[in-house]
């Protein structure tokens, strides 16, 4: 025969289930913060999502501890046998639908606004992505990064501008993605893709290819820096561009 929990047991197996919720109420519930404008539009859809999901959690406990207490056995009576609750059913139908619509609606939006390309740039890259490396070029710049097939490439981008990477496949889908931007884009052969973006703190980065591309798909990688636009300014001049 199975032992009955005791009440201490219950309340410490709560507490471990309250636990295990904390760090999805905390810091960016579970992404990285975010460096581009894009990128804080998406964690504010992100948190939206996490919050509401955890607000409708949330209200099934409470009704599920609700009934348990309110409809507990209190003597061998036949309970209430009615048929139905018309406004509750109503409610309950309801409810999720408009939850859901405003989910959608938002997301439409932030959708529209991550994916347009409609700014006007300050820096266009072309980003080219082959087996297994990637190559950068600021054609109105005049500066070209390529792989050395030792060390990754590092795109350079300066802070507080519109960046718009033009997206050039050569052999097989790739796809550029820097975790802190909090979008990817696909590489594909014979088809245009942009990301248009703006870099909001200085730092540095890793990127990668979240597409498997072949064998070495793994070492796929490149280096993002984000710096001053004068710092900038004078790294296109060590490379030999002009600004």
């Amino acid at each position: 025969m199975g032992r009955r929990r005791t009440p201490h047991a219950r309340w410490a197996l709560l507490t471990v289930l309250l636990l295990a919720l904390v760090p999805a109420c905390g810091g960016e519930f579970g992404l990285p913060d975010s460096a581009s404008d894009d990128g804080d539009r998406i964690l504010g859809l992100w948190r939206g999502s996490v919050l509401a999901g955890l607000a409708v959690a949330a209200l099934i406990w409470a009704l599920v501890a609700w009934s348990i207490l309110r409809y507990r056995r209190r003597n061998d009576e036949l309970p209430s046998q009615t048929p139905e609750n018309i406004p509750l059913e109503i409610a309950y139908t309801v409810t999720p639908l408009v939850i859901v619509a405003v989910l959608f609606g938002f997301t439409v939006f932030t959708q529209e606004e991550v994916t347009g390309a409609e700014r006007d740039p300050d820096l266009e890259v072309e980003v080219i992505g082959f087996q297994w490396s990637w190559e950068f070029r600021y054609r109105d710049l005049g500066v070209e990064v390529e792989s050395t097939g030792e060390e990754d490439p590092v795109l350079v981008l300066p802070v507080g501008s519109v960046v718009r990477f033009d997206l050039v496949a050569e052999d097989v889908d790739h796809s550029f993605w820097v975790p802190e931007f909090l979008e990817k884009r696909d590489l594909i052969p014979r088809v245009d893709n942009q990301i248009d973006l703006e870099v909001t703190r200085a730092g540095e980065w890793t990127g990668r290819c979240a597409e498997f591309c072949g064998l070495q798909h793994w070492a796929m990688r490149f280096g993002v820096r984000a710096v001053p636009q004068d710092e900038f300014d004078r790294w296109i001049r060590e490379q030999g561009g002009s600004v």
